[in-house]
């Protein structure tokens, strides 16, 4: 019984993305004066799809190889190694939450242990 309420929750948030993915292809498409046939936006859709579910399994094995039960933003960055440009946008917003943190946050956690970061910088990961 509850394995069919998790197939039906992940079939629901797939479906979910990939209407958010066509609605954002479209919109892009829209603004810069393109159409995009059906097949094409459905290719689009299962890719990004396909995409997230590889980057969600990265970051579950570089945060067990850490010997942490929850992800961190340096997690995050290491998963989009392969995509360098991604990587890069990644550590830029990296960078902005820091600036945007208090002097007197920056420097108590600079004092706490690896494993002891803020919450806002650690998703939790759920056990399987």
């Amino acid at each position: 019984m509850e394995r069919e309420e998790d197939e039906s929750v992940s079939e629901l948030l797939r479906d979910r993305f990939r209407l958010s993915t066509i609605h954002i292809a479209e919109s892009e498409a829209k603004r810069i004066g393109m159409e995009i046939s059906g097949p094409v936006m459905a290719c689009i859709s299962d890719l990004a799809f396909k995409f997230t579910e590889q980057l969600a399994k990265d970051l579950e094995l570089f945060t067990h190889h850490a010997g942490r039960k929850s992800a961190n933003m340096e997690d995050v960055i290491l998963c989009a190694h392969r995509n360098e440009h991604l990587a890069a946008l990644l550590r830029s917003y990296r960078d902005d939450l820091k600036a945007k943190e208090p002097q007197s946050d920056r420097k108590r956690k600079k004092a706490l242990k690896k494993d002891d970061r803020a919450p806002e910088d650690i998703v939790p990961i759920p056990d399987n």
